[in-house]
């Protein structure tokens, strides 16, 4: 597992005691994650979760009494990680709207932002999926403050209170750019992160960083006395930043021709390190509906905020304390932004549905786009093609113990979202064959029919 990162140990006899309970449970949680012999139950996490706050408000007592209530030692750090294993653990067991799990979300949430502040550039695009994500979080927090602690809630909401200012601080540096501005921002934007992201491929595609290089030569070469003209010759304002940003998309496209991906060797430990965690967060994005545990986010969480962290004054720095060079820096920037953003996708991805039933959940899902591609194709001309699809469907619904899909003698979360997917493909398959029985004049097929057709099929 990775550690925390290195910080002093505390002072207080009391908070050492704390500290090796959260080391304990940390471990514990550690070793749930790393079985996948079985799925994680909804009766250990909630179970971790009451230790976890009943050393939360042990902690407040003993900071309290000894007036620091603002220290931060190496228990801060492994309390943190307990929260960021409890919260992925909420999720991974389908409770993702619950207050617990919100606390990934947020971390997540907060360093895409901190980083958005110091990139200087963005969209928005990349504020708008944040927005609708804190108003949702905020209902899960309403939605909890009943039967959830009110230390985990007034944290949470601090931290949600936070983003949202500098999601409006955020928004407010946008310029104010007119309709003939505004487009060629956005461009600006998407070319700097895709000559970023060539800069960073296996084999370097220069043919690719050559064409986008070429559209900023077409960007510069329409400007008229080093301005942005309206069609009516009027020049729009608050063009100096869009300027600005040409500038630099021009020199950043020369900077990686020049260095064509071969990074600083002072940094290449970190920038393999880097680059793998976004190889491996890429293809979880492409399996995660059933490969992915939520829980397994943490490892990557853990290993980039190292990374971030490591940092001094915004700079990585070598052996010897030297600040990288421009291509380095930024290069290494882009692989932490973009994994956490990979993070972040994985994270409101997530199906408010438990690991256990996660194969039912992603077969009706499967099935049910099957029937919705069929519809939309124009149906079928006999209700004997809906079969295969009728024969999935109830062998799944002859799956549920009076109403509800049982492991064992558990009932795992996601029953609710299993049904209304259920109750969709019914009602598609249903739709499908009244049209199918329509044109085609023919009644409803008896068992008979049935019986025939799946024995043909055999």
């Amino acid at each position: 597992m990775t550690d925390s990162p290195s910080i002093h140990l505390p002072s207080d006899p009391k908070e050492q005691s704390i500290l090796d309970n959260l080391l304990t449970l940390r471990d514990d949680l550690s070793l749930l994650k790393q079985d996948r012999s079985t799925y994680i139950r909804a009766d250990d996490v909630v179970k971790s979760y009451e230790i976890l706050i009943k050393q939360v408000r042990a902690l407040n007592d003993v900071r309290k009494e000894s007036g620091k209530p603002q220290e931060q030692n190496r228990l801060d750090t492994v309390l943190e990680d307990c929260f960021q294993l409890i919260s992925l653990a909420f999720m991974t067991i389908g409770r993702n709207n619950e207050a617990p799990a919100t606390y990934s979300l947020s971390s997540t949430m907060k360093r895409l932002l901190d980083h958005l502040v110091e990139a200087g550039f963005y969209s928005y695009k990349d504020l708008n999926s944040m927005e609708a994500q804190i108003q949702i979080m905020r209902e899960s927090l309403q939605r909890g403050q009943e039967v959830y602690c009110s230390e985990l809630i007034n944290l949470l909401s601090t931290r949600l209170d936070y983003c949202s200012k500098v999601l409006i601080d955020l928004k407010a540096r946008i310029p104010k750019l007119c309709q003939v501005l505004s487009p060629e921002w956005e461009k600006l934007v998407s070319i700097l992160r895709s000559l970023a992201a060539a800069n960073t491929r296996s084999c370097f595609p220069e043919a690719e960083v050559k064409s986008l290089e070429q559209e900023l030569f077409k960007m510069r070469d329409g400007l008229k006395d080093g301005k942005f003209v309206h069609s009516d010759g009027k020049v729009p304002s608050n063009q100096d930043v869009v300027i600005a940003l040409l500038q630099r998309c021009l020199l950043w496209a020369q900077l990686v021709q020049q260095k064509r991906g071969k990074i600083d060797q002072r940094y290449s430990d970190t920038y393999n390190k880097l680059r793998e965690i976004r190889n491996q967060l890429e293809k979880l994005e492409l399996t995660r509906s059933w490969s992915m545990r939520e829980i397994d986010l943490y490892g990557y969480q853990r290993q980039l905020d190292r990374i971030d962290e490591s940092r001094v004054d915004g700079n990585f720095l070598d052996a010897e304390g030297n600040p990288a060079d421009l291509h380095s820096q930024r290069t290494l920037l882009y692989l932490i932004r973009r994994s956490y953003a990979h993070i972040w996708f994985l994270l409101i991805a997530s199906e408010p549905v438990s690991e256990a039933l996660l194969p039912i959940y992603n077969q009706l899902q499967t099935l049910r786009r099957c029937l919705v591609e069929v519809q939309k194709s124009g149906g079928v001309s006999s209700p004997r093609e809906l079969y295969p699809y009728s024969m999935k469907l109830s062998s799944v619904d002859n799956m549920r113990v009076d109403g509800k899909f049982m492991v064992g003698n558990d009932i795992p979360e996601g029953q609710g979202s299993i049904n209304v997917l259920m109750a969709e493909c019914f009602d598609i398959l249903h739709e499908l064959r009244v049209e199918a029985e329509s044109n085609s004049g023919s009644g409803t097929p008896t068992n008979q029919d049935i019986a025939q057709e799946v024995a043909a099929s055999a």
